[in-house]
This record gives C-alpha cells, sequence and structure tokens, in this order.
C-alpha cells in the first residue's frame, strides 16, 4: 500500500477531478496505458471499465477490471475503484490480472486557490515479483504519477476546448451512453479463475537496466 500527498497550487480542483475521469484525455497523458474500455455503468456514479498498462520489460504487461466510483460533496473530491469481474473481460493471454483491493484520489479545493490532492493505492500486480522491484516500481511510480497529472491538467483547459467541451457525463448523467450492467454480468465461472499465478521472481535489476525514472 502507498500513499502519496501534495498541494498542486495551480491547478483548480475541478479541473483535476475532470482529468482524473476525462477518457479520452487520458489516451494522450497516460503513457503507460495499452487500451482502456469503458464497460457499462451501474448508477450515475459508478462504472465498469477494463484498463490494460504496460510493463518495462521483461516484464509481462498487467491488466485490471474496475469498479469506479465518485463523488463530488462540494468541499471534497472522491475518485475510488477496486477489481471486479465482468464476463466480457475474463483474464487474457499475455497479460496478468492484476488487483487493486483500493485506489483512491482525495482532492480539496483550497481557499488561496489551487487544491491539495492525495493518493492511496492497494494493488496486488499478480505473479511471483522479487520483493526489489515491488519497492523500486513503488518508490518510482508514485511521485511520477503526481508529476504526470499536474502536466496533465496544466494543459486540459486548452484541451477540451477543442474537444467536445460539453461533454462531462461523470457531472451530468443525462450524457451517459454506456450501457446498464447486470449483475450477473459479474458472477464469475470456475473457468474465469486465476490459477497458475507467472513466476518472475528470477528477473534481477540488470535485465531493467533500461528502467528509468523519466520513463516509468
Amino acid at each position: 500500500m502507498i500513499k502519496v500527498c501534495t498541494v498542486y497550487q495551480d491547478i483548480d480542483a475541478y479541473v483535476l477531478y475532470d482529468v482524473l475521469h476525462d477518457p479520452h484525455y487520458r489516451q494522450i497523458w497516460d503513457k503507460h496505458m495499452i487500451h482502456s474500455v469503458d464497460v457499462g455503468y451501474l448508477n450515475p456514479n459508478n462504472d465498469v471499465s477494463y484498463y490494460a498498462i504496460s510493463c518495462p520489460a521483461p516484464l509481462k504487461n498487467r491488466d485490471f477490471v474496475l469498479q469506479r466510483s465518485w463523488l463530488d460533496t462540494g468541499q471534497e473530491l472522491y475518485v475510488l475503484n477496486h477489481s471486479v469481474f465482468h464476463h466480457q473481460y475474463p483474464p487474457q493471454k499475455g497479460f496478468v490480472r492484476g488487483l487493486s483491493h483500493l485506489t483512491g484520489y482525495l482532492i480539496r479545493p483550497l481557499p488561496s486557490g489551487g487544491c491539495s490532492f492525495s493518493y492511496v493505492s492497494h494493488c496486488d500486480p499478480r505473479g511471483k515479483l522479487p520483493p526489489w522491484l515491488v519497492n523500486k516500481l513503488t518508490h518510482v511510480l508514485a511521485p511520477k504519477m503526481v508529476k504526470t497529472l499536474h502536466k496533465a491538467s496544466l494543459k486540459y483547459l486548452s484541451w477540451k476546448s477543442h474537444n467536445n467541451p460539453n461533454y462531462k457525463p461523470w457531472i451530468y448523467p443525462e450524457q451517459i451512453s454506456l450501457p446498464r450492467i447486470a449483475f450477473n454480468q459479474c458472477t464469475k465461472s470456475p473457468a474465469d479463475e486465476v490459477d497458475d499465478l507467472l513466476d518472475e521472481s528470477h528477473i534481477d535489476e540488470k535485465s531493467l537496466n533500461h528502467f528509468s525514472q523519466e520513463d516509468y
């Protein structure tokens, strides 16, 4: 589990909230995303998505099926997710199915302008990874994500003004066009269980010598 807190003096809280939500803009700023699909919605504040990310070679890429929840209380903005199952996206060849126990973003507007940002993630990348690698990824990826979000937020308003500026279904539920998800679509069968965990414990630091904080 990791936790990162920071303050963005030059980012409006609602701009950051939109950046975290906007699936079309994420294709631009999220360099690790291979593929993302908005599968459907449960209600106006809960949806399900598929998300595949690249990992530095020789690691296998990971993917997730996530239920995302969000809420704007007027004083705080939340975006949370955890792993679920969906029958259209069972474990796939070429990916290790990761598990998010809880990932959350908390945004608070500041009286002086800007916002505070807190990020908590309790994830299991699955597979059998050496502890040194998990520690290295944690120390690099979390601070890098904070910097990347800052840069993306600074450019968002300009980008959004030319890309369907009024489309924000996370704020305006009448714009939701995803199919409604039924409970039986999220029920596992024995064939959907992951029995064998990929063993990547043999990986050493020399095989990841191209890994850098600038890239990941």
